[in-house]
């Protein structure tokens, strides 16, 4: 069967960044419903759209089809008055954005009674690589395309 819209891919794949510093593994196969839901990143998609189990590649993805480009409107500042008690330099916090969207904002330092928060994904504006394995393919069950994620064998389990 050949990776399209509305199948399930199980892979594996290890990513390194543009240091060589290893991000994953690959060790452990992971599987997304392939077709734009948003289960992998865009350039993974591309590079795997209209092949088959046992197909094995390597590629660069430019930050565009990764974590995207770093934003820089969204590192801002805030009171230490402002947070709980604890706050600790990598810790994350939840919010809004101004269409009221959910952000994650990561506290990247702490100077005195300020906190600095980024809320760009950490790998955003990185070129990253990429070797996949495609393990299986197999057709998505209308509950993975209505949940518009993978279910079952190490997929997305309710």
């Amino acid at each position: 069967m050949k990776i399209a819209k509305d199948t399930i891919v199980t892979l594996t794949f290890r990513a390194t960044d543009a240091r060589g510093k290893v991000l994953e593994d690959g060790k452990t196969p992971r599987a997304y419903l392939h077709g734009g839901y948003g289960n992998t990143l865009p350039g993974v998609e591309m590079a795997l759209e209209g092949q088959e189990k046992g197909f094995a590649t390597t590629v660069k993805l430019l930050p565009s089809l990764a974590f995207g480009d770093r934003d820089e409107s969204l590192v801002t500042t805030i009171s230490k008055k402002n947070f709980p008690p604890g706050v600790k330099v990598g810790g994350q916090l939840e919010g809004s954005n101004e269409q009221g969207e959910r952000q994650v904002f990561t506290v990247t330092k702490i100077k005195g009674d300020t906190v600095y928060l980024d809320g760009n994904h950490p790998l955003a504006g990185e070129e990253l690589t990429f070797s996949l394995k495609v393990m299986d393919v197999k057709a998505a069950s209308a509950e993975e395309i209505s949940h518009g994620h993978a279910h079952g064998d190490h997929g997305h389990h309710h």
